[in-house]
């Protein structure tokens, strides 16, 4: 019997960081095969990648990243994962997957293998519900509805602009909870999707996510990390952080949960410390300055809005290390390359029209 058409087979692209060969896709094979992949080629551009037979890529390393961008590549970071948002930056698709290659296939409890990839679509296609907390979690899952309670006014939702999934086995710890607890795994399969109220931040992890890039796109800059940078690790959280006060303000919505992926191998906590260590004290400023931004209801694109967030992190944070005036520089260039690359396509505005 021919393999049914997979959801959204021609509007979503897998985008993969890496430093290896890509073995661990013949895993995953049944799920992406069908699917185009954009690989992103971290550390030294002469090695050569081999991805296993079948698959539909393109693969992209640091020369091919200069040769396009040109000295806008300064903004794509360098040995570190963040490398992948250029692989969000080329891609013509509406929706993104991204994914580690140490992230697995996990089962869910019954023993079935699960397709990561097809739930994160199910929670892009379906709305969320981030100014009234439901407490069945998702009323838009099968045998699940609103609450009594609930009004029926916030019952259509929003539009879903991100898909944060998690993790069996080894949990996205920091190093100091990594070597408190060298040996915890997770075992704890939580059968739940749910929405971030608005308002509320959280770390986003970049390792099992999806994302509608036609709405979050340009907001989804994992900034400046790694080679030549004083802080790594933070990444996915930064770009996280700016994407929730970003679809707050124009009223898109960002799910976690379900699915999970298998993640096979813990990085070495003393080299995450080394990475981590300014972040960890940084930290406790970057929260509560993301937590009392604003923006302007004249912002009305993602652009706009990114553009706003970066000034803001220049006058606020740059007042903490020299650091947040590079980083807010490289949001502006990121977004000029983004608009480059992307020419007469600005990001949605928001869903209802105008800005909450």
């Amino acid at each position: 019997m021919a393999a049914a058409t997979p959801l959204l087979k021609d509007e979503l692209d897998i985008v993969i960081p890496t430093i290896r060969n890509l073995d661990f896709l013949e895993m995953w094979r049944p799920f992406f095969e069908q699917y185009h992949l954009i690989i992103v080629q971290d550390g030294d551009p002469s090695k050569t990648i081999k991805v296993p037979e079948g698959f539909d890529y393109e693969l992209y390393n640091r020369n091919d990243i200069n040769k396009i961008l040109g000295p806008k590549a300064s903004c794509i970071s360098f040995k570190d994962s963040a490398c992948r948002c250029f692989g969000y930056m080329v891609s013509k698709k509406k929706y993104i997957f991204t994914i580690d290659d140490d992230c697995f296939v996990a089962k869910d409890p019954s023993g079935k293998e699960i397709n990561a990839l097809a739930q994160h679509i199910q929670n892009l296609l379906s709305p969320s519900t981030p100014a009234f907390f439901n407490t069945l979690y998702d009323p838009f899952r099968d045998g699940a509805d609103f609450v009594r309670g609930y009004p029926f006014s916030l019952r259509e939702g929003v539009p879903t602009a991100v898909s944060h999934g998690l993790w069996l086995n080894i949990p996205d710890y920091d190093a100091p909870t990594q070597l408190v607890k060298p040996l915890e795994r997770n075992s704890r399969y939580v059968d739940a999707v749910l929405t971030i109220p608005k308002g509320t931040l959280f770390p986003m992890c970049g390792m099992n996510l999806g994302f509608n890039r036609d709405l979050i796109g340009p907001a989804m800059y994992f900034g400046l990390m790694g080679d030549g940078q004083p802080i790594g690790r933070y990444d996915d959280m930064w770009a996280g952080w700016c994407v929730k006060v970003i679809c707050d303000h124009l009223g898109l919505g960002v799910k976690t949960g379900l699915p999970y992926i298998w993640h096979s191998k813990a990085s070495n906590p003393f080299v995450n410390l080394r990475k981590e260590y300014k972040g960890i004290f940084w930290q406790e400023e970057i929260i509560p300055f993301f937590q009392a931004a604003t923006l302007p209801k004249e912002c009305t694109t993602v652009q706009q809005c990114y553009i706003e967030l970066s000034k803001q992190v220049k006058e606020k944070l740059g007042k903490i290390d020299d650091y947040f005036v590079k980083l807010s520089d490289a949001m502006v260039t990121w977004i000029e390359a983004w608009d480059e690359l992307n020419p007469g396509k600005d990001s949605a505005k928001l869903a209802n029209g105008s800005a909450k």
